[in-house]
């Protein structure tokens, strides 16, 4: 299991209003963090709509249950990026479940189309929410990092033409490459421990 990360004081704090009903606090906490919420949400759902109103019930949940959030287990950054990331993958999970619901009972060839369908519904979610985790976490990278990820791996240039577009060496290229990658595979193992924590270790 990994070594839960220190919180910070502000989100000690934070959650000590939180519990004593400091609307501000919220305020504050929606001003931080709601960005990273609805984002982490639209990339799953693929609609703003839905994004939104996830948003909405997210932060009404940490209005009404502040005390969900442990300081002790890491930062309210990755709480809420958990329960984001737990909700959206439910509520893509109950979509697709709907539009493959029949209008009636189905045996033999359809029953098997259904089942292949289910199947292919699950890889995507599975692949929708691995993706957005990956995102989420490359997000939360310093920017120098960040960048360097951005431009050598997503955008596909070599090591030379990102030390040119970055102004550094391709030395330092490398070692930002090198560093971030590491940072993101130790990222993504605590995510998905948290992920599996909190009952989501089916995706």
């Amino acid at each position: 299991m990994a070594t839960p990360e220190r919180t910070p004081r502000w989100d000690e704090q934070l959650q000590r209003r939180l519990a004593r009903g400091e609307e501000t606090a919220l305020g504050e906490l929606y001003d931080q963090l709601a960005p990273m919420v609805h984002g982490l949400a639209g990339r799953i759902l693929a609609d703003q709509a839905a994004a939104v109103q996830l948003t909405r019930e997210i932060f009404a949940h940490v209005w009404e249950h502040p005390e969900d959030f442990d300081p002790a287990q890491g930062t309210l950054r990755s709480w809420l990026g958990a329960l984001t990331h737990r909700r959206a993958v439910e509520r893509l999970r109950t979509r697709r479940a709907a539009e493959l619901v029949p209008g009636h009972d189905v045996r033999g060839a359809e029953a098997e189309v259904r089942a292949e369908a289910e199947v292919r519904a699950e890889a995507e979610i599975r692949a929708v929410a691995t993706a957005a985790r990956v995102q989420y976490v490359v997000d939360s990278l310093p920017r120098t990092l960040r960048e360097t990820i951005a431009v050598t791996y997503y955008d596909g240039r070599t090591y030379r033409e990102t030390a040119r577009l970055l102004g550094i060496s391709e030395q330092a290229a490398k070692q930002r490459m090198r560093l971030g990658l590491e940072l993101l595979a130790t990222e993504l193992a605590e995510e998905r421990a948290r992920q599996d924590e909190a009952g989501d270790g089916e995706t």
